[in-house]
């Protein structure tokens, strides 16, 4: 930034001596009413004469830096435009230029625009949509490695692992395990054991690593437990499935089997990023907040943020190469101009998952009475750590399904803020607001620790079809009562304005079935409810489940759109249609919401085209 004396060395008006400089200057009596006087008029006249030569350059100047603004500059019209804007709430055009929102025009001005050849489309447009938690490489290799969702039977799963063996060959070999995703015990009525792999003659012998539905655990083969201590430990903070017998592995004791694993090289995880980028641009997503990226991810994706191919913005969420520590050589902070790639913040996990009963809760599990799951890291870590973090400067999100976990996430929050709060005359509430400290899930937090959210200004992560996924065993794990007044709230939390998302791969990346699922507590794939109280027979679409916590059709856009955007700290730059923001945009085929639209429409709902930083990223083959 130039200093006021450069500035004014530059400036060709700053010669010009000011009123001031005039009236102070000394002049002799004998000259005042002498012939002088003349002179004097003449010098006004040359310097006025000058002074309008000056601001007519500066004028000509402008001129031409408007006019090369203009050239390289887009104007878009369509036949609506929602811009979640309150200056500008609707439009019909908008101007582009480096990648930027430069004018939003409304309504009145789009014959002239048009009249002037600016390019104009059928269509309905929306703010680019963001997915508040995600997993961008995991995504992109379930893309391209076995996919286990929906089978129901293991017979099933073994046809499945045939199948792509046969498509793939050289997949489940000891430098190329088989990897998948999408199973759940739920389905099968037990856990399945690397015995039920073996079986198989065209799989015995294979290296096979495949993740439960939620990720939190996996199973593997006899050839990888081979490569194991025997007998196999128990580990702190993890589960290793013994019975019905051995292969199944989750949360921390999937350590064991990372470590083992023939991690793909760089050239393999870039492809998945595209894969992955591709997929998600499909649905009109145009940035994601990565949830858990190690530091040879980082690095990958700081390498990968240049060139027109990477067409997803990432804010992404550090994770140490030791999970749960702060790892004081990767503490940097990145943030691209662009807006590509920015890392600020850091992913920290309290416990497992609900589903593999490794959620941490203060009572018991209502379906199995011995066990109230665990903590991934023990109270005092977690508070140590998020210190550490947060005084780095950090923002801190913490994994947290149980209600045991989100307690003890809130009282580790509770002591960083402690520690650079309202320290040295900073004010409470403004620091707080800065930190914007965020729980991931948020899913089951008892009703006595639910207003702490408020007195910290936490941030909640809240993914809707988790809850309509949940929904046919979360009653029998947690009970009716439980599950009421703690589990999946929403609404309750929504001035708090929650960043929604997917958990992708856990659940497919579709921000319109997340809103579909937010607004009817329904199933986005059965469009199926459930009775609260009630068995599997009683499904049906008579309402949605615990439709008390359901969001309208605006609060679930603003939580795919601007909430995301206030979640990364860049309100005003993404999540909204306005002058400076992101050029980001999402076309579809009608207006989303308003009179007579039909929510039910959000289950198939098919994206036209999907723009990052001005440039079409995607656009539907019809």
């Amino acid at each position: 930034m130039a200093t006021t004396s450069e500035k004014a060395s530059k400036d060709p008006l700053s010669k010009i001596p000011s009123p001031d400089d005039r009236r102070n200057r000394k002049v002799e009596p004998s000259a005042r009413y002498s012939i002088g006087s003349m002179g004097l008029f003449l010098s006004l006249l040359l310097l006025l004469a000058a002074s309008l030569a000056a601001l007519g350059l500066r004028a000509q100047q402008q001129h031409l830096q408007q006019h090369l603004a203009v050239a390289d500059s887009q104007t878009h019209c369509y036949d609506s435009v929602q811009t979640l804007d309150s200056d500008v709430p609707a439009a019909q055009c908008f101007t582009v230029a480096d990648g930027l929102f430069t004018a939003v025009t409304q309504q009145a001005q789009k014959q002239e625009l048009q009249q002037r050849g600016e390019h104009s489309t059928a269509g309905h447009v929306i703010p680019g949509l963001w997915d508040g938690h995600g997993h961008l490489i995991d995504h992109g290799e379930t893309l391209v490695q076995v996919d286990l969702f929906g089978a129901t039977t293991l017979d099933e799963v073994r046809a499945r692992l045939r199948d792509y063996i046969r498509k793939h060959p050289g997949a489940g070999t000891k430098e190329r395990w088989l990897r998948g995703m999408g199973w759940d015990q739920t389905d099968f009525g037990r856990m399945p054991t690397a015995a039920d792999i073996e079986q198989d003659p065209a799989l015995r012998g294979i290296y096979l690593f495949v993740d439960r539905i939620d990720g939190h655990c996996s199973l593997v083969s006899q050839s990888v437990l081979d490569l194991l201590p025997n007998p196999v430990p128990d580990i702190p903070g993890g589960d290793v499935v013994r019975d019905p017998g051995p292969g199944v592995f989750c949360d921390n004791a999937l350590d064991m089997i990372m470590a083992r694993w023939p991690r793909p090289d760089d050239a393999t995880r870039a492809g998945y990023v595209s894969t992955a980028m591709r997929a998600l641009n499909a649905v009109g997503l145009v940035g994601i907040h990565n949830a858990g990226t190690d530091p040879e991810s980082v690095r990958l994706l700081a390498r990968l943020a240049d060139g027109d191919a990477r067409t997803v913005r990432v804010y992404a969420m550090r994770e140490c190469a030791a999970r749960n520590t702060f790892c004081a050589e990767d503490a940097k902070m990145l943030e691209r101009k662009d807006g590509r790639l920015t890392v600020r913040s850091v992913k920290l996990f309290a416990d497992g998952a609900l589903g593999s009963w490794g959620a941490a809760m203060l009572e018991p599990y209502t379906d199995d009475p011995s066990s109230s799951g665990f903590l991934l890291i023990n109270e005092t870590a977690l508070t140590a750590v998020t210190r550490q973090w947060a005084a780095a400067g950090f923002q801190v999100n913490v994994h947290a399904i149980g209600d045991r976990a989100n307690r003890v996430a809130l009282d580790a929050f509770a002591a960083a803020l402690r520690d650079h709060c309202g320290v040295g005359g900073t004010d409470p509430a403004i620091c707080e607001h800065d930190r914007r400290f965020r729980l991931e899930h948020t899913q089951i937090i008892a009703p006595s620790d639910q207003p702490r959210l408020r007195t910290l200004r936490v941030v909640p992560s809240i993914q809707p079809t988790h809850a309509t996924s949940d929904m046919r065993y979360a009653e029998t794990r947690l009970g009716a009562k439980r599950t009421a007044t703690a589990a999946y709230r929403m609404r309750s939390f929504l001035d708090l304005q929650p960043v929604l998302g997917s958990d992708f791969p856990v659940e497919p990346p579709n921000p319109f079935h997340g809103m579909y699922a937010a607004v009817t507590r329904r199933s986005p794939a059965t469009g199926l409810g459930r009775r609260v109280h009630g068995d599997d027979e009683d499904q049906g679409k008579e309402g949605g489940w615990h439709e008390e916590e359901a969001l309208t059709l605006e609060q679930a856009l603003w939580g795919f759109t601007g909430a995301p955007a206030r979640g990364a700290f860049l309100e005003g730059k993404a999540g909204q249609i306005r002058r400076g923001a992101y050029a980001d945009w999402v076309v579809l085929d009608k207006r989303l919401g308003g009179p007579g639209f039909d929510v039910e429409s959000l289950r198939t709902l098919r994206v036209r085209e999907t723009w990052v930083a001005g440039k079409r990223v995607y656009k539907r083959d019809d």
